[in-house]
């Protein structure tokens, strides 16, 4: 029997705004008329490698694409963790990722058109105004289409910002976000979302036009899981935070809309597994985590569509090697 988690009527105040079709972009759409699968950007423990990937044409069934396709080059670490990817309507792919455990103040960048061809990779240091800042974890890239600017939003730890709580300063972690409209000029940093404890690993959702859902990791002890807050614009502010819809020891939440559904990867990190959760209004989630395939030593990322084209050369024996 499947899990049915519900959180009508425990969520604070928010008014729910109608569901509207829109492409959105978390899976930035193609234009074209050609045949598209789903990717699910990847890496391996310990990180040293580089980026993965994962492909379905369902968005439900997973299987790896050989090859490490990109190797990382930022940060002091120089590791390739939470890879993060949007494509953009000129069909330009923008990969963001976490550089370093700690130490780093700032996340890596690159960006490709067809997944094999990089551009120079770049250090964006959106921290470098607080010094004392611990990491910079978890950048989650999102294209807003209205405006045609990046948003991207990650979770770092400056200890005594914010009232200790649970966690000890060095793990006391909040949001903040950069706009960026090329990578090249980037916005000052601000604070993205404060809930009132440690969080970490954001994805925004656009259902539509002033309607938007942040999922997130609660990283707090003993909890480690998942919640949604919602807002009217994709940078808040937003709602105070859900009860949870997954178990405790999940973290980097991954969302699909397939048909009418919101699919909610996650990566179930003490179980060394792949969770899934469904929802059509994100206030009651279904577990799926029976339904879906997702390959082992899969650690998380984004999804994305890619043109079968694209996806189809990467397959080929040829295409497998490491492209620095």
């Amino acid at each position: 029997m499947k899990k049915i988690i519900n959180l009508r009527g425990i969520l604070f105040s928010v008014t729910l705004l109608a569901l509207i079709p829109v492409s959105l972009a978390f899976i930035s759409c193609n234009r074209s008329t050609e045949k598209e699968y789903y990717v699910f950007t990847s890496f391996h423990e310990p990180a040293d490698e580089g980026l993965r990937f994962l492909y379905s044409k369902d968005g439900i069934r997973w299987d790896s694409i050989p090859g490490v396709w990109l190797k990382p080059g930022a940060g002091k670490q120089k590791l390739m963790r939470d890879p993060s990817m949007v494509r953009t309507p000129d069909g330009v792919f923008h990969l963001v990722w976490t550089s370093s455990w700690n130490g780093d103040l700032g996340f890596g960048y690159a960006n490709t058109k067809d997944l094999v061809h990089w551009s120079e990779q770049q250090f964006i240091p959106v921290m470098r105004d607080e010094p004392t800042t611990v990491n910079t974890w978890a950048p989650e890239i999102f294209y807003d289409d209205r405006k045609e600017v990046f948003i991207v939003v990650w979770a770092s730890c400056i200890p005594g910002r914010f009232e200790k709580g649970v966690e000890e300063d060095n793990n006391n972690h909040r949001l903040y976000y950069i706009t960026t409209k090329d990578f090249k000029t980037v916005s000052g940093t601000q604070l993205f979302y404060d809930p009132g404890f440690s969080v970490i690993d954001a994805v925004i959702v656009e259902r539509g036009k002033d309607d938007y859902v942040l999922v997130f990791k609660d990283n707090t002890r003993p909890n480690r899981n998942l919640k949604v807050a919602f807002a009217s614009s994709p940078v808040g502010p937003y709602s105070p935070a859900s009860e949870p819809f997954t178990g405790t020891f999940v973290e980097g939440p991954a969302v699909v809309k397939l048909g009418d559904a919101y699919w909610i990867y996650f990566d179930a990190y003490r179980e060394k597994t792949y969770g899934a959760a469904k929802t059509t209004d994100f206030i009651t989630f279904t577990d799926e985590t029976q339904n879906i395939t997702v390959p082992k030593l899969h650690k998380h990322g984004t999804v994305f569509k890619a043109p079968a084209s694209l996806i189809e050369r990467l397959l080929e024996p040829q295409q497998e090697k490491i492209n620095p």
